[in-house]
């Protein structure tokens, strides 16, 4: 009976052991040192790739934001604020009181189908509202150049990027609500276009709050 007990108290002990010092070395130890790595090296990705504007933080370079105008009374829907460049749509999965910028709690797609009516309806939508938004007077967008990210979402929801030729598409609407000339504005986005990564991954990209911030410069300098 003894040894029974005796041998029990040493396996919950062996056990106890075993969860304390994994509890340390997994629990502290491992965290620690795998962030202090991470502010040694690469500190603006372990900090969530802040963007900053007049020494305050706007944002992440990897989440997009919406600029939109002030909601109306009676409006469900937000208007796009086109004195802005525009991201992406966001067909979210739902709302958040807290982020007013980009209204998701979840990041994913919608999962519609190519052949849903739904998703037919939202890109036909978004494609009448991208040619008469970016339609100024003597250049009429041509619906055939409407790029298929000016009119769908991306698989996460969140895509910060839109593609080179959705940023030309805004170019002559943006210098008009800005009162720029065009060649400056087209100049802006020819400077904030990424290209592949390294040279092969990817497609080349606008990252939209970049290119917002450094618009706000131009009009704030201009």
């Amino acid at each position: 009976m003894n040894n029974s007990v005796g041998n029990t108290a040493r396996l919950l002990w062996a056990g106890l052991r075993a969860l304390l010092v994994l509890t340390v070395v997994c629990g502290v130890i491992y965290p620690l040192a795998v962030t202090g790595v991470a502010q040694g090296i690469f500190p603006d990705k372990a900090n969530g790739s802040e963007i900053s504007s007049n020494g305050k933080v706007v944002g992440s370079e990897l989440i997009g934001q919406r600029y939109d105008l002030p909601l109306k009374k009676g409006q469900e829907t937000a208007a796009p604020d086109l004195k802005w460049f525009q991201p992406r749509p966001s067909n979210g999965l739902g709302t958040n009181s807290v982020n007013t910028q980009y209204k998701l709690i979840l990041s994913g797609a919608t999962n519609r189908s190519g052949d849903n009516k739904e998703l037919i309806d939202w890109v036909t939508a978004a494609k009448a509202a991208v040619v008469k938004d970016n339609s100024v007077p003597g250049h009429p967008v041509n619906p055939a150049d409407v790029p298929a990210d000016a009119v769908t979402s991306s698989g996460s929801g969140l895509d910060p990027a839109i593609s080179p030729a959705y940023a030309q598409l805004q170019v002559r609407r943006v210098a008009e609500r800005n009162h720029l000339d065009a060649a400056q504005v087209e100049k802006l986005v020819e400077q904030h276009t990424d290209g592949r990564i390294l040279g092969f991954v990817g497609e080349p990209r606008v990252n939209v709050l970049q290119l917002n911030i450094a618009l706000k410069q131009l009009v704030n300098g201009a």
